[in-house]
């Protein structure tokens, strides 16, 4: 492209305007053209600004989204600036990804490249920033679609060690939430899509303050606006602003952060105050009084675990029930039990629905006994477990009004130390998990077998049908809600190695992988919990039995010599056997031909009644 079309580009650009010759052959020579095929990437959504952007030829489409979520929202030609929030110094990352429409040429110049600009000719510099205010509305003559129109927010300035943000005025979180937002743009999974999990970071934060009270080390006014914030998040309000995605680095920090500065601003809005003014209550000297995200985390974890837990329970009871009742119906359903998929000898159908309610209400037990390894928590160990800046009479008073609030008991580890880098009571409710999620995936296996067919298979049982089963085989009902379920077991089987890589992944005094595991654990439970009312409701309950089916297999089952052992003996009955196999005839039958046994008698023995208990 040619200096002369390129300095016509720049000329009628808004953001150089009034610039000289001389400052035009700056720019030129400090900035790079830039060729881009059709399909790649100029830049991420929500990765740091790292150039100016002006479009020289070509189109550039604007994505909103990450992964697979993307959606275009605008189209910009040649002419147009993009991200000029760079010499706003405005730190925020990209909002949007931008992606070439067709082959695009653009003029860049980089960050490193505009901080020379600063340094070496400050003058042109101040003039470009001073045009850049001014350039984001004239950009939009170059916009094909309305929906890149950003919305302005009134914002509030906060700062941290990193240095001052503008946080939007109209959210409870603070700048360490907002830097979380921009550093882990992951799954786009906000962690209020697990309101228990929120509700016990309040209960934890409120036991602190009540604790931070009782010993004096928090006063009145900041004490009883935080302890009613957390109230308000208990009861399921502000939800909403616990943003940060449920994949994060630094051990929960960000988590434990957004709890910190949505309970200080709403505490701050009751106690008359607005929301940032942090000298009235602060977000760590006193909502975060005595803790760490350390201490807070896993004990919040904990109490959530415990609460999820116990819904879980709820639904495999009723699962339970739900096969036992079938049990009882199918009491008088003779059928052939199998081993290796092979014949084996005579139950009832009954006997099998009734072996998956146990096997669902053993796992029942043992999912209880994870309370008990779950009710002992850390509070105060703070960093390490070390309990620095946690006075020794908080650990007790957090802990008894923990189990005020929570109205479930609580211990406070023997050893802080191991406590906090310990995340072996997670691989154990995780490998309990697992064990449910196996036996519902081996029940569900069998469902679908028994209820193959319905001519060519074994159609022992009918699966309730909940929708047509193919797209091209009229009349095809698929056994979906099995299938389902399947589905399930195999991620909780495969979260069950995540959480065992992340527990294993702890360094010296502290397991920085907690969130993935948190994440995958209340997943597990919720997706298992669904499962199990969604097998009892939408499958087993309905499922009918085909007793002549069934009848069936049982006299014409080769197995049945099995019964006559103790008249005949083993090496008999094998050929016995193999001979009715071969000649495709029953065990009655070649019992009879070889006058072995009179008609009662064998009839007596294959009695399919009798070889049930």
């Amino acid at each position: 492209m040619k200096k002369t079309e390129i300095l016509a580009i720049l000329e009628h650009q808004p953001l150089f305007q009034s610039f000289t010759q001389k400052e035009f052959e700056v720019i030129l020579k400090l900035s790079q053209i830039k060729t881009y095929p059709k399909d790649e990437f100029l830049f991420h959504e929500s990765m740091p600004r790292e150039a100016l952007y002006v479009l020289l030829k070509g189109r550039l489409t604007i994505l909103q989204g990450i992964g697979n979520e993307m959606v275009p929202k605008a189209m910009y030609q040649a002419g147009a600036v993009i991200s000029e929030g760079i010499l706003r110094h405005d730190h925020s990352p990209h909002k949007t990804s931008g992606q070439a429409a067709t082959e695009l040429k653009t003029l860049e110049l980089t960050r490193k490249a505009l901080e020379k600009l600063h340094q070496i000719y400050p003058e042109i510099y101040e003039k470009l920033q001073k045009n850049a205010y001014k350039t984001f509305a004239h950009s939009m003559m170059y916009v094909q679609s309305p929906q890149s129109t950003e919305t302005l927010h009134k914002t509030r300035k906060e700062h941290d060690l990193l240095g001052e943000r503008d946080v939007p005025d109209e959210v409870l979180y603070g700048i360490q939430t907002l830097r979380a937002l921009e550093n882990f743009p992951i799954s786009r999974i906000s962690i209020n899509k697990i309101p228990t999990f929120i509700k016990s970071l309040a209960m934890v934060k409120k036991a602190a303050a009540l604790a931070n009270y009782d010993i004096g080390k928090l006063s009145d006014p900041p004490a009883k606006a935080i302890i009613q914030a957390c109230d308000e998040i208990i009861d399921g309000n502000h939800h909403e602003a616990f943003v940060v995605d449920v994949f994060q680095g630094g051990a929960g920090t960000s988590t434990n952060m957004n709890a910190n500065e949505v309970i200080a601003n709403r505490a701050l809005e009751i106690l008359g105050h607005k929301r940032g003014e942090y000298q009235y209550c602060h977000p760590n000297n006193h909502v975060n009084l005595s803790q760490s995200t350390n201490d807070v985390y896993p004990t919040a974890l904990r109490i959530a675990l415990r609460f999820s837990l116990q819904n879980l329970t709820y639904a495999m009871k009723h699962l339970a029930k739900i096969f036992y009742i079938k049990s009882k119906e199918f009491k008088d359903v003779i059928k052939m039990g199998r081993t290796q998929l092979q014949d084996a000898v005579p139950m009832t159908l009954g006997q099998e629905f009734s072996a998956f309610s146990i096997m669902i209400k053993e796992d029942i037990e043992r999912i209880k006994e994870l309370d008990k390894l779950l009710k002992e928590i850390n509070m105060g160990a703070t960093a390490i477990g070390t309990g620095l800046n946690a006075d020794p009479k908080y650990t007790e008073a957090v802990r008894k009004h923990l189990e005020m609030i929570t109205g479930k008991r609580m211990t406070t580890a023997i050893n802080l130390v191991e406590a906090t880098q310990d995340a072996g009571a997670y691989v154990q409710v995780s490998g309990v998990l697992k064990r449910l999620a196996t036996k519902l995936d081996k029940i569900c296996n069998d469902l679908r077998l028994l209820s193959s067919g319905p001519r060519a298979g074994l159609h022992e049982i009918n699966l309730p049908p909940v929708q047509p089963g193919s797209s091209i085989m009229p009349g095809k009902v698929n056994p979906v809600i099995p299938e389902v379920v399947n589905q399930v077991a195999f991620e909780v089987i495969g979260n069950d190695v995540t959480i065992t890589l992340a527990a294993a992944a702890g360094q010296l005094q502290l397991n920085v992988m907690e969130p993935i595991i948190a994440w995958s654990l209340f997943k597990n439970i919720s997706h298992l919990r669904q499962a199990c009312i969604v097998l009892a409701d939408r499958a087993v309950k309905d499922i009918t039995a085909n007793p002549d089916v069934t009848r069936h297999y049982v006299e014409r089952s080769i197995s049945l010599v099995t019964a006559l052992l103790p008249q005949l003996g083993y090496e008999l009955c094998s050929d016995i056997a193999k001979e009715a196999l071969e000649k495709n005839k029953s065990i009655r039958e070649i019992v009879l031909e070889r006058k072995l046994m009179t008609e009662q008698e064998v009839d007596k023995a294959l009695n399919p009644e009798t070889m049930i208990r």
